[in-house]
């Protein structure tokens, strides 16, 4: 059966909830599933813009077959190849033959790797500025490269100031019944979603990002509707505010992140030692995580959230500790920059971790370096105790002066 949401006098949701998915693209933690989103124009051309993955196209098809209440689907607007998106696109023009696709030149020759069906008769290919009307809504079109496939682009409708924007201001998580970003709490619901599917999906592409937002901020945008998430209606520059931050590589709290790796405890116990005597020195945004215990995924986003890190490593085989590693290496490929970066290191009888972890660090862009590497061996000794206090105190004077 059906189940669509009205976003204004013409325009519905159509997409689909998957509350089965665990895992997004086969990479990142997902515990509260994943939203779908397309979007119909009922005009005097009928528009579906985007379509859906292959876990929602039941609904999907449902919601089309409603909506359009026995006419001709007229145009399929795709901003968006990848098969999250793109999956029921082959299905839909099979089920609607009438129908027109409209989207770039790249976009074209992407769909051409994904359908059976001949795409030069079903292609309407569009160039940035250009303009579709549909009767009360007229549509152009914005290349948006690399946000996060070179393909890409959004639409916005000149009509009503509604910005269909693919995968930015997505964010991870099925609705709650609302689509509507407004009827949840901006920062403890929305913020840490968004800032988790922009780091782990989009945070490489950081320029271009950046790019879309400046000929974004050109527009009078009145709502925008992403391809993942929720509708935002209200508010709309502390969104966008928030993105740039993230496309920027800017931080949104002064404070530490402190990851270690600690099989045995005795480098958590330098860690604890370090975030206490922050604490005391007026240091009030900590967070403590063991790499061990959480996902890269999961520590991602908050390396892209706080202005400093301190890495405690132990060493392994002469090399830094696998999970630590696994965190650092997420952190080069989502190109993490612009840090304050410190070092604990430990080893029993060959310390080696902290040399590679600054090493790591120097092959990123715009690293500061804090204080002085404190070297534990085996475990926290009284020496060891003061060089890790006098760490502290040099985070925290950097912090205080940023």
């Amino acid at each position: 059966m059906y189940c669509v949401n009205k976003i204004n006098d013409d325009m519905y949701w159509i997409g689909g909830n998957d509350r089965k998915i665990t895992v997004f693209e086969g990479a990142v933690p997902i515990p509260d599933g994943m939203a779908y989103n397309s979007y119909f124009v009922d005009d005097e051309k009928t528009v579906v813009i985007d379509t859906v993955d292959h876990a929602v196209s039941k609904v999907f098809y449902e919601n089309i077959r409603h909506m359009l209440n026995g006419r001709k689907l007229d145009y399929v607007i795709v901003n968006h190849v990848e098969p999250d998106h793109s999956a029921s696109l082959e299905d839909l023009i099979l089920r609607y033959p009438e129908a027109k696709v409209v989207g770039t030149a790249k976009i074209k020759a992407m769909v051409k790797q994904y359908v059976c069906w001949d795409v030069d008769e079903k292609f309407i290919v569009v160039k940035e500025g250009q303009e579709l009307n549909t009767g009360r809504h007229s549509f152009t079109f914005i290349n948006a490269p690399m946000v996060h496939w070179p393909e890409v682009m959004v639409t916005y409708d000149l009509s009503t100031g509604i910005l269909f924007s693919a995968d930015a201001f997505g964010i991870y998580g099925a609705h709650n019944g609302n689509i509507f970003a407004d009827k949840y709490d901006f920062d403890t619901e929305w913020l840490p979603a968004a800032r988790s599917y922009y780091t782990t999906i989009v945070g490489k592409y950081g320029k271009f990002t950046a790019n879309l937002l400046k000929k974004a901020s050109a527009l009078d945008i009145t709502m925008i509707c992403p391809l993942h998430g929720y509708v935002i209606r209200k508010d709309i520059g502390k969104y966008i505010d928030a993105y740039m931050k993230w496309a920027l590589y800017e931080p949104e709290e002064k404070g530490v992140l402190i990851l270690y790796s600690s099989p045995y405890g005795n480098t958590q116990n330098a860690a604890e030692i370090v975030a206490s005597h922050l604490a005391e020195d007026g240091v009030d945004k900590i967070k403590i995580m063991d790499v061990s215990r959480k996902d890269p995924m999961e520590v991602l986003p908050e390396v892209f959230r706080y202005s400093n890190l301190l890495v405690a490593a132990n060493t392994y085989n002469a090399e830094i500790f696998i999970k630590m590693e696994e965190a650092l290496a997420e952190m080069k490929s989502m190109g993490v920059q612009n840090k304050k970066v410190s070092v604990i290191q430990n080893g029993s009888w060959n310390p080696a971790s902290g040399k590679k972890v600054v090493e790591f660090f120097q092959g990123l862009q715009k690293i500061t370096f804090v204080g002085d590497m404190v070297t534990v061996r085996s475990s926290v000794k009284e020496e060891t105790r003061a060089e890790l206090e006098k760490l502290a105190q040099d985070i925290a004077e950097d912090i205080k002066e940023a």
